[in-house]
């Protein structure tokens, strides 16, 4: 298995980043995992897009300081103050039809074991009204994790955030952002490792759960750049 440390340059560059890599698992079969904290930014959903007051949700992002991107895939906003990690285990597959929630149901079993080993103990589920709804996240006061899947012919990428600290600014943020959209959000959903009495240092947060993505397979380590 390839393990993939650090970012791009930019936040184009670093989204470019895991689409190499879903091809690279295409072409050679071998597994990825990639744990890193992307840049500063708001990351809008392809449903976010379509939004009437999506122009005004942009705006809002951009007076609290987060550049506004859009992504292709995944739910509603998310934010990411660069303290928050994104991580993703890309994995061949030969039929696209199969295996789906055999991988959310480990990817989640591997952050709860991961977040167990920084102090927290997080429950399968989350709060009402929290950011990027879904039926795969991880809380412990408040919304922890989020996971979503993307799945195309040759790999399958199990991906999500994991909140580390800094969950009263994503409130701050996400709290007019959504209102904007017209989705229903309580900022008090918002939760993070730190604010459950866990260790809140990002480099520890992401060694933890990139040993827990690669559990016990041989690992090959890259640095970005």
């Amino acid at each position: 298995m390839r393990v993939v440390r650090g970012r791009g340059e930019s936040i184009a560059a670093d989204r470019a980043v895991t689409e190499r890599l879903r091809e690279d698992v295409r072409e050679t079969g071998e597994s990825v995992v990639r744990v890193w904290t992307p840049h500063r930014q708001l990351a809008f959903g392809r449903r976010d897009t379509h939004a009437a007051g999506y122009s005004e949700a942009r705006a809002a992002a951009e007076e609290h300081g987060f550049p506004p991107y859009e992504r292709s895939v995944g739910g509603r906003a998310v934010a990411h103050t660069g303290s928050t990690l994104a991580f993703a285990r890309i994995e061949p597959v030969d039929d696209i039809r199969r295996g789906l929630d055999a991988r959310y149901d480990a990817a989640v079993r591997d952050l709860r074991v991961a977040l167990e080993t920084l102090g927290v103990t997080a429950e399968r589920g989350e709060p009402p009204e929290s950011f990027c709804p879904g039926d795969h996240s991880l809380s412990s006061s408040g919304k922890l994790v989020g996971i979503a899947q993307r799945v195309s012919t040759g790999a399958a990428a199990t991906a999500g955030i994991l909140v580390v600290r800094d969950h009263a600014e994503i409130a701050a943020v996400l709290d007019p952002v959504y209102h904007a959209l017209g989705v229903p959000f309580a900022p008090d959903s918002v939760g993070s490792v730190e604010r459950a009495g866990g260790d809140g240092d990002p480099e520890r947060v992401a060694s933890a759960v990139e040993n827990a993505l690669v559990g016990e397979r041989e690992a090959t380590v890259e640095r970005l750049g």
